[in-house]
């Protein structure tokens, strides 16, 4: 699938790390470092504005490297990038940890999946029919 892409970062365009990787790997374009302290939250500029097929979306995950070993993590993950938005893609982390993390520009920050999705149409009901699992909710499988 082809996607439209501008580029005013100082980066490369995400890629794939490796042949069946789902994730691209996004990365910081920044000014200056960012010194993400603990507990606290930041947007962090891509540079990268895109323009994706009408039902599809853009998935904005954490990188598992970063998780584990510092804390840092997108604080709403996944995020949503929908197909009619056209800003500049920025990444909301969050540093978990006890101690401050330094982001470099070009450092890799958040991995994003694009991912075909279907829109519904509402059918307003009075009933619905039962299942195995009905009403059961957290922990009820096991």
């Amino acid at each position: 699938m082809q996607v439209k892409v501008i580029n005013k970062s100082n980066n490369e365009l995400p890629a794939y790390q490796t042949q069946s990787a789902a994730g691209l790997d996004l990365r910081a374009n920044l000014d200056e470092p960012i010194n993400l302290k603990p507990m606290q939250r930041m947007l962090v500029s891509t540079g990268l504005f895109m323009e994706l097929p009408e039902g599809y979306e853009a998935q904005i995950r954490p990188r598992s490297g970063l998780a584990f070993k510092h804390g840092i993590t997108v604080l709403n993950s996944p995020g949503t990038i929908d197909a009619d938005y056209r800003g500049e893609i920025k990444i909301l982390l969050v540093n978990l940890s006890d101690e401050s993390f330094l982001i470099e520009s070009g450092e890799r920050v958040a991995q994003m999946v694009i991912s075909k999705h279907e829109q519904i149409d509402w059918e307003l009901v009075e009933t619905l029919e039962d299942s195995k699992r009905s009403a059961g909710g957290f922990g009820s499988t096991g």
